[in-house]
């Protein structure tokens, strides 16, 4: 055996399992690599070291005291919480200044899931202001950096879970993605990420639904690890305006990233919703390359129209200011927030309810009309994004719309999925000359979580990607 941060998630929790690991080593382990690494690439906001000790003791205990049969299936194996999300007793500041001192009351549903299947709070990763940006960099923490260049952004809002699991500070990670949260910062940290169907992983007791954009999920470096991280935190709760999708199998994500997927029919396009957002060379080499693959793997490729135009990116606009005004701040700490922030809000307070209900009600009758054309397909491919990784401090500007712009053209593709409620992967198949690493999308139809899941392990089988490890010499001192 390699050192622990070479085990996938799936592997320390066998070992725990079967009494060959501590759950104590590794989280002592973890916890001595962020605090060497984890500032360098700016993962987490808070680490919480005393309640990964006492978590990784009871642990330990359980271990001892219990059969294999009865022990929660992810036991003892670290599992960062995004900071948007909260955790009872930990530091919770949703990226902002405005927040930098408050605590959490309550778990979201979330965490304690994740808590209740074993796993253990290194802390809470970084995260842009109110997850905002697509990438991170706030006024509390260090940018977040993708391990592969660390002059460039490990994108966001994800980011900070991200850099984490790329630089082996966590096996794998929670995050959430509301516009492409997940599968920015998966493509940009050359690791696998999946945005589950809508209602799959509830937003409660504190995250309201409104449209259903948003959604917690996994990254990890293995589509496994991150199908036994769905299983983990997957479920509704009472209030929830969006239900479970039901597929009718009974099998878990964890058994379908373990399944043969069959012959499948992928619709593929690259054209881009934004006007404007062009692919970079290397983006479109590696989304040419994983056309090929597919096909070479027996599945039917074929051309499809872009299921949106840039008037879906226009209401989404509407709804995405919304979103940032979602989160009430007190008056006196409204000049503390970002200007990209404080730019959305006041965006969304010119609008007017007329603007808000056409916007929805426009997104919805674009849904009406594409996705019965999506269903002819098991599944999509798209670019995950238009542009290679970008530089810390590239996105960031005075000038709300200008940085707006910057960052639509950025992340044309993943929104549009947001809107619709499917699941949505980024999968790693692609690495540039210089060893930055380029994402695929996939999407599947609503509630298929499990057709991506095993398209993806059989991607992962043909071309390993796990194995690809950032060089941290220069971080690691």
């Amino acid at each position: 055996m390699g050192q622990i941060h070479d085990l996938t998630a799936l592997e320390q929790a066998a070992a725990v399992r079967r009494r060959e690991l501590s759950p104590v080593e590794i989280a002592d382990h973890y916890l001595d690599r962020i605090e060497r690494i984890g500032p360098r690439v700016g993962a987490f906001i808070t680490v919480t070291a005393e309640i990964a000790r006492e978590q990784a003791r009871n642990a330990e205990k359980r271990v001892v005291r219990d059969t294999p049969e009865e022990l929660p299936p992810l036991l003892g194996v670290p599992v960062p919480v995004k900071d948007l999300t909260p955790v009872a007793g930990v530091r919770w500041t949703s990226g902002s200044a405005a927040f930098a001192d408050r605590t959490a009351e309550v778990d979201a549903d979330v965490a304690a899931r994740l808590r209740a299947a074993g796993t253990v709070l290194t802390g809470k990763t970084n995260t842009p202001e109110f997850g905002v940006p697509c990438y991170t960099e706030n006024d509390i923490a260090p940018p977040a950096r993708t391990p592969w260049d660390p002059t460039r952004s490990a994108g966001g809002s994800s980011g900070g879970a991200a850099a984490a699991v790329a630089a082996g500070l966590a096996p794998a990670a929670h995050a959430s993605d509301g516009g492409g949260s997940i599968r920015i910062p998966a493509s940009v940290c050359g690791l696998f990420g999946i945005k589950p169907s809508r209602g799959r992983i509830t937003n409660a007791p504190l995250q309201p639904d409104f449209i259903g954009l948003s959604t917690s999920g996994p990254l990890a470096r293995t589509v496994a690890d991150a199908a036994a991280l769905l299983d983990a935190m997957a479920g509704g709760a009472p209030g929830d305006y969006y239900a479970p999708p039901h597929s009718g199998d009974a099998r878990t994500f964890l058994d379908h990233a373990r399944a043969e997927p069959g012959r499948l029919r992928i619709g593929r396009f690259s054209a881009s919703p934004v006007p404007g957002a062009e692919l970079h060379p290397e983006v479109a080499a590696g989304y040419e390359e994983a056309s090929r693959l597919l096909a070479s793997l027996g599945h039917e490729v074929e051309e499809v129209d872009p299921p949106f135009d840039a008037s879906l990116m226009r209401m989404f606009e509407v709804v995405w200011a919304a979103m940032a005004v979602a989160t009430p701040v007190p008056e006196e700490d409204e000049a503390r927030l970002r200007p990209i922030t404080r730019g959305m809000r006041a965006r969304a307070r010119a609008a007017s309810v007329e603007d808000y209900i056409r916007a929805t009600g426009g997104i919805q009758m674009a849904l009406r009309r594409a996705v019965p054309r999506l269903d002819a397909y098991d599944v999509l491919l798209s670019p995950t994004l238009a542009q290679l990784p970008a530089p810390v401090g590239h996105f960031a500007s005075d000038d709300p719309r200008e940085e707006f712009a910057k960052m639509s053209a950025f992340t044309p593709f993943t929104s549009m999925f947001n809107v619709t409620g499917q699941p949505s992967a980024s999968v790693p198949l692609h690495w540039t000359g210089e060893g930055l690493p380029v994402g695929v999308m996939l999407t599947g139809r609503l509630g298929e979580e499990g057709t991506l899941l095993s398209l993806s392990a059989q991607l992962e089988r043909a071309r390993p990607w796990a194995g690809r490890r950032p060089d941290l010499s220069g971080l690691e001192s």
